[in-house]
């Protein structure tokens, strides 16, 4: 089984990652991270200009990329950075490669707050092709 791992630097995203390796110890793992420009602090585009954000965004990632190699142990992963924005950008690529389950964490907001802030898992899981467990 391939599965795909999304990561980011939050609790949840590391609880997929702890959740697949523990879960699925003999399963092909890809990592991937999530850049999504579209959500630059107020003036961050016009100050440092899109292509220096995003290599700072890449730095971060390949440094997230690295710390979760080091939390692994012994199990290998392929590791993907993807522009966009994330949910679709997920969605996107279990479409475009051979995977059989996306492993997503969620914040488990409720009410108003996922009302306004919406939910990547959520929308994730109805619109991945594949299964997708969520982990809180």
């Amino acid at each position: 089984m391939h599965l795909l791992v999304a990561l980011d630097e939050s609790e949840p995203g590391w609880a997929a990652l702890e959740y697949a390796l523990a879960e699925h110890p003999d399963d092909e793992l890809t990592v991937v991270h999530v850049v999504d420009l579209s959500e630059s602090g107020y003036g961050e585009v016009g100050h440092l200009g899109t292509g220096t954000m995003l290599e700072q965004r890449r730095e971060r990632a390949t440094e997230l990329f690295e710390r979760a190699r080091d939390h692994s142990g012994d199990h290998s992963f392929e590791t993907e950075l993807i522009e966009g924005r994330p949910a679709r950008a997920i969605v996107d690529y279990a479409r475009e490669h051979p995977v059989d389950r996306i492993v997503i964490g969620s914040h488990g907001r409720t009410g108003v707050s996922r009302a306004l802030l919406g939910s990547v898992a959520e929308r994730v899981a109805r619109r991945a092709p594949v299964p997708v467990t969520i982990v809180r």
